[in-house]
């Protein structure tokens, strides 16, 4: 028997990630960064050292104002941008080769920025339950010195990972280019975790997960998706009455729990079929489906192709080595 692990767990091992650290920023005011939209399966970070910064997504709602120890992540990989706020024309900047990575610098002579930008790589299309059950932005803010034990822990981890990426970035020690990529997804990880830890929680997964008398069904869909689960049974889990569960999973989560569990058994059975010895059928009850053929059809609903087109045509199991800096 399969020894059940929290729920971020089995969502990061159903959808690898790997982070990549891109480029150090360090301007003095007045600066800016344009930023593209990320490309598919990528979502773009940003981690605040020092210094403030505001960021402008025009299609996601009034600027927002980023401070040392704030940490960014835009699941959707939005183009976007962000400056000093100061509204003056930024001074230019250049872009210059380091040991481990690139480095941007201006010759702005006002408030300093420290910055380290990158984005997470996630396997399409299962990147879809990251991508579709996660806010449009990730916030989460290392430096409140209100937090709970609880919080102020995961907060001081994470503080301590982004100061040892910082050196990173900055020496030539040995093996520093590795370094800077685990880091950078071990930074993953940490964000959402304080994320769902929050005292207002963002909507999605995150939002679930801070509700302790939900989180019971939420670690129940991702450990066993291919029981038989009905909002009674799950209702049960959370002592609480069928409505209750119901209203709460479409408020937090935008969609109901069957909805996430036909995700979670989507996503397992793509991991799945990648297995040559992995016959349809088998991987159809391996996700709680008796009949083969309706297995097929709920896959290509949600995939966009059936099984046997998927097996024939799924990319390698493991992620794309990333080229060289």
């Amino acid at each position: 028997m399969a020894t059940p692990e929290d729920w971020l767990s089995r969502l990061l091992a159903l959808v690898p990630v790997r982070g990549r650290l891109d480029i150090y920023c360090t301007y003095g005011a007045p600066w800016r960064i344009d930023q593209a939209r990320a490309e598919i399966g990528e979502m773009a970070y940003h981690a605040v050292v020092a210094g403030t910064a505001t960021l402008e997504d025009p299609s996601r709602g009034p600027p927002l104002r980023l401070s040392a120890g704030d940490i960014l992540l835009l699941p959707r990989g939005d183009a976007h941008v962000l400056h000093d706020g100061s509204g003056a024309p930024a001074a230019p900047a250049h872009t210059r080769a380091g040991s481990n990575l690139l480095i941007s610098e201006n010759a702005g002579a006002g408030e300093r920025l420290d910055m380290l930008c990158g984005h997470f790589m996630l396997a399409p299309p299962q990147d879809r339950l990251l991508r579709d059950y996660l806010p449009l932005r990730v916030v989460v803010r290392t430096a409140d010195p209100g937090a709970s034990a609880t919080l102020s822990g995961t907060r001081d981890v994470l503080n301590g990972l982004v100061s040892l990426m910082r050196r990173e970035a900055v020496s030539d020690s040995l093996g520093g280019r590795a370094m800077l990529d685990a880091l950078s997804t071990a930074l993953f990880t940490l964000t959402l975790r304080l994320a769902s830890e929050a005292r207002e929680t963002p909507v999605g997964l995150l939002a679930l997960a801070g509700h302790a008398r939900l989180a019971p069904a939420l670690s129940a869909l991702f450990n066993e998706p291919g029981r038989s689960w009905t909002l009674p049974k799950l209702a049960r889990l959370c002592n609480m009455s069928r409505a209750t569960v119901a209203r709460q999973f479409q408020e937090r989560l935008g969609q109901s729990a069957s909805e996430l569990l036909m995700d979670i058994r989507m996503t397992l059975a793509a991991n799945e079929l990648r297995k040559p010895s992995a016959s349809t059928g088998a991987v159809a009850e391996t996700v709680g489906y008796q009949s083969e053929a309706a297995f097929q059809r709920a896959f290509k609903q949600r995939m966009g192709v059936t099984p046997a087109q998927w097996r024939r045509g799924a990319p390698s199991a493991a992620l794309p080595v990333p080229p060289p800096s």
